[in-house]
């Protein structure tokens, strides 16, 4: 069996959510069932970038991920795309053996019994403004397949008011997941510069809104690989 591998980059630091700015190797898959319509990664989710994602066995991916990591444990993340369309189950057996911690980032689309061995499982519901809709179902089952994972995390993208409203309405359907809020990111094409005051700007905002309507719960982080490198692929 081989995955399909949209890139595969590293050490450089996890740049948002629960793990952020912890020395990571990053594995991207390439494939998802969601097609959201500010995506910032179409090169791991579009099919016509297909014939650029490499056909790799479990074992040639950690071979890549030691030769990155010069065989130092760190943390591999494996994103997308969406990652949970592909089994990593004996790459995760691989890494951990050796003692790497893994973490994945999903939209919980896609329930996947590996999940289960995981150090840390993201799950990133998509809100209004990506054009998509949550099975809360097929959430609830990724919840369920990760419930040996040793954290799970909610993980959403904030883009306009109600995306925030929607936001409030997923924390309380799982109050139970530590949730973390970050403003997205408007400009995705990784030609174009991004200004770091504009990024500045809409964290404020997201930080006006939450604490002071005095919703205390998320925590409310930037996106630091985009303040540090813009929307440069494999940093």
């Amino acid at each position: 069996m081989t995955l399909r591998i949209a890139e595969i980059f590293g050490p450089t630091i996890q740049g948002e959510g629960a793990l952020i700015g912890e020395a990571t190797v990053f594995v991207r898959a390439g494939g998802c069932d969601y097609r959201c319509v500010w995506c910032d990664s179409p090169h791991a989710v579009d099919s016509a970038y297909r014939e650029t994602w490499a056909a790799m066995t479990s074992e040639e991916v950690w071979a890549e991920v030691l030769r990155l990591s010069g065989g130092q444990p760190l943390t591999v993340s494996i994103s997308g795309g969406n990652p949970a369309i592909q089994d990593f189950g004996r790459l995760i057996t691989l890494g951990r053996a050796a003692g790497f911690r893994f973490a994945c980032e999903t939209q919980g689309s896609v329930a996947r019994p590996w999940f289960a061995a995981l150090d840390t499982l993201v799950l990133s519901p998509k809100p209004p403004s990506s054009g998509e809709r949550v099975d809360w179902s097929m959430f609830a089952a990724c919840l369920e397949a990760g419930r040996s994972a040793r954290r799970t995390v909610m993980k959403i993208v904030i883009f306009d008011e109600a995306d925030l409203e929607w936001a409030r309405s997923a924390a309380a359907r799982h109050p139970e997941l530590p949730l973390y809020l970050q403003p997205g990111n408007p400009e995705t094409d990784p030609e174009m510069p991004v200004a770091p005051d504009a990024l500045a700007d809409r964290l404020r905002w997201l930080v006006d809104r939450t604490a002071g309507a005095g919703w205390f719960t998320p925590r409310i982080l930037p996106q630091l690989h985009v303040l540090i490198w813009g929307n440069r692929r494999g940093v």
